[in-house]
């Protein structure tokens, strides 16, 4: 990892228009670097100085790997939760390494795992282990839950329902994990110490669901609350809406891993690597103080 290799290879960047590669992407941008932005819709991909952008669906094998042709390392955001999840992963991976990339960071999962409780973070597991079975060089970014999207836990009443128990959890910004992303990417000590590696990525402190609810009432002044339930009724309550069951069982079992205790995690790797403490839930307010205006006061 010389000068030679940060200073002049290519950056492939996937999900440049999505909420968390487009944050990577400008952050690489006002860097100066040179990257390659791999969108499905090239009129919605954004034009940066230095930027290329190319066309392409990771399920797209073929245009999958022409994308990446002339991609030293790519940033590989995980796609949509699908039944069809691995396979697409698997199909871009193998276009990448088809086309030549030498590095892929992966954005995978906090602690994925074959039996993870959460059933979405078994497909990372899956993911990770076929990227290392490619002998292409690594490294996997595994966030735990994004606290951007905390407040959709919360309905119109003020209520956060869920089978999450006692158990805790570290929520972490989309916008620290796009730093440590870009670090890793940019940066040749970052770089040279994540190559073979997962990092962790974390909020400051974990909290309960009853805590955090209790956070956001007395940081918005709105009645915030947490309510247990049964895996059964979370289940019913989800199925209501007409989504599909691997759907359903996704979203129940990501409270089910908080009260397993498996996301119970407060990792070093936002100050570590960024050089700026990990985001609050008050200072995450701070920067978006609507986000909980659905609730009545």
């Amino acid at each position: 990892m010389g000068d030679d290799h940060t200073t002049n290879h290519t950056i492939g960047v996937t999900g440049a228009t999505g909420a968390l590669g487009g944050r990577v992407a400008a952050r690489i941008a006002r860097l100066g670097r040179s990257q390659r932005l791999i969108v499905r819709d090239i009129n919605r991909a954004p034009e940066y100085p230095g930027s290329s952008a190319a066309m392409a669906a990771y399920e797209d094998s073929s245009g999958f790997e022409r994308a990446c042709r002339g991609v030293d390392t790519l940033f590989l955001v995980s796609a949509t939760e699908s039944e069809e999840r691995i396979d697409v992963h698997l199909s871009a991976v193998d276009a990448a390494v088809r086309a030549g990339v030498s590095w892929i960071v992966y954005l995978s999962f906090l602690r994925a795992g074959p039996a993870s409780t959460f059933t979405f973070s078994r497909t990372h597991f899956f993911t990770e282990a076929h990227i290392r079975s490619t002998g292409v060089r690594y490294t996997f970014l595994r966030p735990s839950l994004y606290l951007d999207l905390l407040p959709d836990w919360v309905d119109d009443d003020g209520v956060v329902r869920g089978p999450a128990g006692e158990g805790r959890i570290a929520w972490v910004s989309r916008d620290d994990v796009a730093d440590v992303a870009t670090a890793v990417l940019t940066d040749p000590l970052a770089a040279l110490t994540s190559e073979g590696t997962s990092h962790d990525i974390t909020g400051p402190e974990a909290l309960s669901l009853e805590q955090t609810a209790d956070r956001l009432s007395t940081l918005t002044g709105r009645p915030i609350r947490y309510e247990p339930q049964t895996w059964e009724e979370a289940v019913e309550s989800r199925r209501s809406g007409g989504a599909p069951a691997w759907a359903v069982e996704g979203w129940v079992s990501s409270y089910a891993a908080i009260a397993a205790g498996e996301l119970d995690v407060v990792a070093p790797t936002v100050p570590e690597l960024t050089g700026h403490p990990a985001q609050s839930i008050e200072g995450f307010l701070r920067r978006h103080p609507s986000a909980l205006s659905h609730v009545a006061v």
